[in-house]
């Protein structure tokens, strides 16, 4: 049998279906009692973080903008405050929601905005 680089090893699982390479998968924890899979996953979500950002983010308001009330009435809502809690957070700012995914975290800036507060996602 003629030796294939890894450069024609990934051309030839690019042509294969999930179910083809599931079963090469299943043949090389049988064929050499490693589960290559474990590995694939182990090492994936360092690449990926790197890739698309962060995958955690925090909504902090800014400002609370003109007209304050919608805006304590979503703070309470969005974190389960009580009212003095989250008037203090529109008077002076400050976390909102701390280590969201970035779709909520997106979802809850337009809330926000659309109440007519500022808010910045880090």
């Amino acid at each position: 049998m003629a030796k294939i680089n890894k450069d024609e090893f990934i051309a030839s699982l690019k042509e294969m279906s999930m179910l083809e390479v599931m079963e090469l998968v299943d043949a090389m924890k049988e064929e050499f009692g490693v589960d290559p899979s474990a590995v694939a996953v182990a090492a994936a979500p360092a690449q990926t973080e790197e890739a698309a950002g962060p995958s955690t983010v925090t909504v902090t308001l800014t400002s609370a903008g003109p007209n304050k009330l919608p805006v304590i009435k979503l703070i309470k809502e969005v974190t389960g405050l009580g009212l003095k809690e989250a008037k203090d957070i529109a008077d002076n700012g400050g976390a909102i929601k701390e280590n969201i995914p970035t779709s909520e975290a997106d979802e809850l800036k337009a809330k926000f905005e659309e109440a007519g507060a500022t808010v910045e996602v880090k």
